[in-house]
C-alpha cells in the first residue's frame, strides 16, 4: 500500500512530555524573519493581531513517497498533514477570535509552497532549515535518516508573548479544535475581567 500522509495508524506511540517547552511560556517570541510561503519573510514578534498561533511540526508527507524509516516509531512524528489540515478546517473560526495561523518546519521552502498548494492551505507556512528560530526559543528537535525535525507542539502568542505551549500534542488532527477551545475560554476570561462592577459586587 502507497503511503497515505493523510491516514493516522491507530497505533502511533503517544508522545511524553520530556519538560522540553517547560521554559516557552512568558517568553518572548524572537525577532528574526523566516521565509514563508507567499515569498514574504515573516517576523512573528511583530505580529498585529491578538493572537498568533504557530504550530510547529516535523515534517510533512507526500502521497506515495516513503517517510523516513521508523517515522512511524517515532513518538510524535506522525501526523503533520492531519494536523495541519485540522488549522485550515477552523481556520475561520480561529480568525474569528482575533487569531493569526502559522506552520513552521525545518522542511525547505520548495516543499513547504508544494505542501501548501496540495492541502490549500489559508494560512502562511514557515521554512526554518537553519533552525534560526527554532534555536533562539530552543525549541526541541530529534533526528530520523540525517533530518533535523522539530518535536511537535503549538505555541499561542499575544502582543509577541508566549501565553500558551501544547506540548506534547496528541492526537495531531485534535490540535486546532484543542487551540480553539483554548482562545474561547481565554475570550471569555478577557470579557470577564472587562465587564463594570455591579452595585452588588461593592
Amino acid at each position: 500500500m502507497s503511503h497515505d500522509p493523510l491516514l493516522l495508524p491507530p497505533d502511533l506511540p503517544r508522545p511524553i512530555d520530556d519538560g522540553a517547552s517547560d521554559h516557552l511560556p512568558g517568553r518572548r517570541l524572537p525577532g528574526v524573519e523566516i521565509l514563508a510561503t507567499d515569498g514574504t519573510m515573516v517576523d512573528l514578534s511583530a505580529i498585529s493581531s491578538p493572537w498568533a498561533v504557530l504550530y510547529v511540526y516535523p515534517r510533512t508527507g507526500v502521497p506515495g513517497v516513503d517517510p523516513p524509516s521508523d517515522w512511524d516509531e517515532i513518538p510524535g512524528a506522525r501526523g503533520c498533514t492531519p494536523q495541519s489540515c485540522s488549522f485550515r478546517d477552523v481556520h475561520g473560526e480561529l480568525a474569528g477570535l482575533g487569531a493569526t495561523v502559522f506552520g513552521l518546519s525545518t522542511q525547505v521552502h520548495e516543499e513547504q509552497v508544494e505542501f501548501s498548494r496540495r492541502q490549500h492551505l489559508p494560512f502562511l507556512l514557515l521554512s526554518d532549515p537553519d533552525q534560526i528560530f527554532g534555536e533562539a526559543l530552543d525549541l526541541p528537535v530529534f533526528e530520523a535518516d540525517d533530518i533535523v525535525a522539530y518535536k511537535r507542539m503549538t505555541i499561542i502568542a499575544r502582543a509577541g508573548t508566549i501565553a500558551h505551549v501544547r506540548y506534547p500534542v496528541f492526537p495531531p488532527d485534535r490540535d486546532a479544535d484543542e487551540v480553539l477551545a483554548w482562545l474561547h475560554n481565554a475570550a471569555r476570561a478577557d470579557a470577564s475581567a472587562s465587564r463594570p462592577v455591579g452595585d452588588s459586587d461593592r
